[in-house]
């Protein structure tokens, strides 16, 4: 069998575009969010409500979970892209308007 050889200065360019790849999409996702908050602040931090059904999970003996429906309530949420104000998205709550509280 012949023992295959990497070339050390292949191997330097590859680790080097690697890390410039993993930067640049840190980088993406910090312009990302900072553009949102710049137009969340912008618009007036916009608050908007979405009506979401509670639920209690209740742990019961042998490994079980009861679910109690506690209502529906509306909650505030901010119409940006990602968290903003301490709240969550609108988009995401109008996708996932069941929350659960573990009791």
């Amino acid at each position: 069998m012949t023992e295959r050889v990497v070339d050390p200065d292949l191997k330097r360019a590859v680790w080097r575009w690697m890390e410039r790849a993993v930067i640049g999409l840190i980088a993406l996702g910090a312009l990302t969010y900072g553009g949102d908050y710049g137009v969340y602040v912008a618009r007036g931090k916009p608050q908007d409500s979405v009506n979401v059904d509670q639920m209690l999970a209740v742990p019961l003996k042998g490994n079980k979970t009861e679910f109690d429906y506690q209502g529906s309530a509306p909650q505030g949420c901010a119409r940006a892209l990602f968290p903003q104000g301490g709240e969550m998205p609108c988009w995401y709550l109008r996708r996932h308007k069941t929350q659960t509280q573990t009791f």
